[in-house]
């Protein structure tokens, strides 16, 4: 299934945030396969004792159980209906742009501006913050994004994941290989990716749960977990992908990928 931005209307348009009217770079929507995702992530600088896994169900103890704990991070792919509009905007009403930068940061926060990239910008959240982080490999594209990227403010991270040529063209590769015909990138597509991570508080007592979507105001914090309690634990989902199913009601086009250890 090919996945990603939908026209988040206002201030977004076409999974584009906000500031980007011009739609300058427009990406291939990035379907949610693991393979592929894998593939790109490894391509960019990721271990390859980390891979994306199916997540067949999140209210299936047996089905969570194929997955390897902890889990690092966790992708939702969602429908962008008027319920979620609703919603997102009334929560970001209050809220204002964010804006903060350097080592102090509690997350590593991604403001997208590339069309049809938010499945790409999900992946770069889950693999630059938590412990996912200390699995990014030296010397690699990835590595230099994430170092370039932290004292950066939000404005400038874009700016940077826009001149970056190896985002680009690892992208463009994992794009065109799905199993379904991709859409054009300049194509207005009404699925969307979010990401779950799980950063620690350093205070021994677990960490936090984050909600990282690049066309929202900034990172979202969630809840605190304990320190048994991963993005897959039944706290954490309810606080994450669940809500996404009860404010949808019947619509099924939901799915799940996680971070995890790999099986190789």
């Amino acid at each position: 299934m090919a996945t990603s931005d939908a026209p988040i209307p206002p201030p977004t348009s076409g999974g584009a945030a906000a500031g980007d009217s011009q739609q300058k770079i427009a990406f291939i929507p990035l379907e949610a396969n693991p393979e592929l995702m894998t593939s790109l992530l490894h391509k960019l600088g990721l271990s390859p004792a980390l891979q994306i896994h199916d997540v067949y169900s999140i209210t299936e103890p047996e089905l969570l159980a194929f997955i390897p704990r902890p889990a690092l991070a966790l992708l939702l792919v969602f429908p962008v209906s008027a319920a979620y509009t609703s919603h997102r905007l009334a929560e970001d009403a209050g809220e204002a742009e964010y804006s903060a930068s350097g080592d102090a940061e509690p997350v590593l926060w991604f403001r997208q501006t590339i069309r049809n990239a938010c499945g790409l910008m999900g992946l770069l959240h889950a693999v630059s913050n938590g412990p996912a982080r200390g699995f990014v490999q030296d010397g690699t594209p990835l590595a230099r994004l994430i170092a370039e990227s932290v004292p950066l403010k939000p404005e400038q991270r874009s700016a940077l994941l826009e001149r970056t040529p190896e985002l680009a063209s690892a992208h463009a590769e994992a794009a065109s290989q799905g199993a379904t015909a991709a859409p054009d990138a300049q194509d207005d597509v009404d699925l969307h990716y979010v990401c779950f991570v799980k950063t620690d508080d350093g205070d021994g007592n677990g960490g936090t749960l984050w909600e990282l979507d690049g066309a929202r105001k900034g990172p979202i914090k969630r809840g605190k977990l304990g320190p048994n309690e991963d993005v897959l634990s039944d706290k954490a989902l309810l606080w994450g992908p669940l809500k996404f199913l009860e404010r949808e009601g019947g619509d099924m086009r939901f799915s799940c990928v996680a971070l995890a250890g790999s099986l190789d």
